[in-house]
């Protein structure tokens, strides 16, 4: 759905399998839980028997959104199997195996957990997405980026009950997703928050145009190099194209995360009517980086003494990469930085420090240089602005106030902070703000609602 800014990263520890060929089927899956501490993950694995020594398999983690991982089984005796996952250097050794279920420990970089399973296939429950059929009419469409050679697919959905003869009526939003390559659903964790907004507007009467971003699903066009300029290029072209069909009134967008960005972007350039951003980023792109990195250190209890270290050695490593700084030896370089600041970091952290030298490519510079403040002030249609008080990507304490004071002042304008909920705007907890596909709702009805009544009053 979204590329996670953080350059501290939390290990999250995966699993395998093990089982016996003469207690399943010529194919089985079995699924379990993996406990990580407050988090939980389901664990489902596919095995296939070739023979009576020989087995293939994979291995999918629904609420990471990894499908069809590798593993390669081992029998060891008859009533125990081995199972080694390559690409995550990690080890499932079963045991007391039986037709329904298999007890064992998975180990990954020293440590050992609980895994048993049990026969049968894990189904995230997304109660929320749609089913058809719909009633409402979807139509596949194609527009393009020309300058840029991209070609973008998506899906316009018409509201309940559309006249063509009440046009000027019927308003119509482009849905901008977040950073990263995402299809036009935004898909993410086995949820599908765009698709089911889209289906939310066209029940209340709003039509909506999503899209695959370039590269992703059906859209085509070069990727590389590509930087939240180039995204909103393609964006301006779908507003282009609704504008285009006549067969609408006022044209919005509603954006989430780097989309709430574009939003403003958008909203700069007199693009469109009306924009919605939701959890956009819009503080300057190192404060967002730094301050999302102290969340989650803190989420995860790492001492105050090393966080406060550790984001002031990353704002000072920025600063240098956005001013073009040339770093030759990155480890003398992160070691200096240290040493000249007094910073003292566990080895872990310095090793991470040294990656984000020159990690993230063009994208990822260019987001750290931008300060969507001076967007923010030459915005002169009207703005919803939401986020989650327990958003831990794009913390509203802080991108919140940026709104506050650069947005002009528009009576239509609304700026709201909801409490408990993350940055897809889910329940949550603070423990669990970052188990997004462990939490089964996909997105808030109060956020839904709030944003249909809004676009509907301004219409």
């Amino acid at each position: 759905m979204f590329r996670i800014l953080i350059s501290y990263i939390i290990v999250v520890l995966f699993s395998s399998l093990c089982s016996h060929a003469q207690k399943l089927e010529s194919s089985a899956s079995w699924t379990g839980e993996l406990s990580i501490g407050t988090s939980k993950l389901h664990i489902g694995f596919n095995i296939k028997i070739l023979s009576d020594d020989t087995f293939t398999g994979t291995m999918d983690v629904p609420e990471q959104g990894a499908k069809n991982i590798p593993i390669s089984v081992l029998k060891n005796d008859s009533d125990s199997l081995n199972i080694s996952i390559p690409a995550l250097r990690a080890v499932y050794r079963g045991r007391k195996l039986s037709a329904e279920s298999i007890e064992g420990k998975f180990s990954q970089n020293g440590a050992v957990l609980d895994l048993n399973l049990k026969q049968g296939k894990s189904l995230l429950k997304r109660p929320q997405t749609p089913n058809a059929p719909y009633a409402y009419k979807s139509e596949e469409v194609l527009f393009s980026n020309e300058a840029e050679g991209a070609v973008l697919s998506g899906t316009l959905t018409y509201p309940i009950n559309y006249n063509a003869s009440s046009k000027d009526q019927t308003p119509v939003v482009l849905m901008v997703t977040g950073s990263g390559g995402q299809d036009r659903n935004e898909e993410i964790f086995g949820h599908k928050p765009f698709l089911v907004i889209a289906d939310y507007l066209a029940r209340h009467g709003i039509a909506s145009l999503r899209y695959d971003d370039r590269g992703i699903g059906k859209s085509t066009g070069p990727i590389r190099g590509t930087t939240t300029q180039n995204n909103l290029a393609d964006a301006k072209a779908g507003i282009s194209y609704l504008r285009k069909l006549n067969k609408f009134g006022k044209v919005g967008v509603i954006g989430h995360s780097e989309g709430g960005t574009i939003a403003f972007m958008l909203g700069a350039e007199k693009s469109v009517d009306f924009l919605v951003s939701l959890a956009g980023s819009v503080a300057n792109g190192i404060d967002v980086i730094v301050s999302q990195n102290e969340a989650m250190m803190r989420q995860q209890g790492v001492p105050q003494e090393i966080i406060g270290n550790y984001a002031k050695a990353l704002r000072i490593l920025y600063k240098d990469r956005v001013e073009g700084k040339e770093i030759n030896d990155p480890v003398r370089y992160t070691e200096d930085l240290c040493n000249a600041e007094n910073l003292t970091l566990p080895g872990a952290l310095k090793t991470n420090l040294l990656k984000c030298v020159s990690a993230g490519g063009e994208w990822f510079t260019w987001f750290l240089r931008y300060s969507p403040a001076e967007a923010i002030r030459k915005v002169a249609c009207p703005v919803m602005a939401l986020n989650g008080t327990l958003d831990l990507q794009v913390l509203s304490k802080d991108n919140i106030p940026v709104i506050r004071d650069n947005l002009p002042s528009n009576s239509k304008n609304i700026i709201r902070e909801y409490e408990s909920l993350n940055h897809l705007f889910q329940h949550c907890t603070p423990a669990t703000t970052l188990n997004y596909g462990a939490i089964e709702e996909t997105i808030s009805e109060e956020v839904l609602s709030d944003m249909v009544g809004w676009i509907n009053a301004i219409n």
